[in-house]
């Protein structure tokens, strides 16, 4: 489609999270959403993340995720504040998973990373299901940018 990604406002965001709070991974789904919306990961940096990305040494869920450089865009690593909501929705996920100590924090049905595009289908799905018109994965960038989410308040 031609143009820019709609920006999506908040409540746009709690539609989506409403919406996949239904769905068949209401857990895992939400972390999905929070991920890109509160915590500003592309989707290739959701796919790629692993439960050592976030856990502290103790093995529970720290206050920050280290995205690593091989699922960063560019290569460069970064740390990322685990904004409060998104820190709850992963210590609940962490422990309905049994508390992992590695693997992918949402994994695909079958239990593996999921891939990029799975990433992209999964969001436009669910911006189809949603009737949000015109947005895309970047509509997620670009509400987390323009909100300063990265300022985990």
């Amino acid at each position: 489609m031609p143009g820019s990604a709609k920006v999506l406002a908040g409540t746009d965001v709690r539609r989506l999270l409403r919406h996949v709070g239904r769905s068949r991974y209401p857990p895992r789904n939400r972390v999905i959403v929070l991920l890109s919306f509160k915590a500003g990961l592309r989707a290739a940096e959701i796919a790629g993340l692993s439960w050592p990305m976030v856990l502290k040494p103790g093995g529970g869920v720290g206050s920050q995720l280290n995205v690593a450089s091989s699922i960063a865009k560019g290569g460069r690593r970064r740390t990322v504040p685990l904004h409060p909501d998104l820190k709850s929705q992963l210590i609940s996920l962490h422990r309905l998973q049994d508390y992992p100590a590695s693997g992918p924090i949402v994994p695909s049905e079958r239990g593996a990373h999921f891939t990029p595009r799975s990433i992209v289908n999964w969001f436009a799905a669910i911006y189809a299901e949603t009737g949000l018109e015109g947005c895309s994965v970047l509509a997620s960038l670009k509400l987390s940018s323009a909100a300063g989410v990265r300022k985990a308040r």
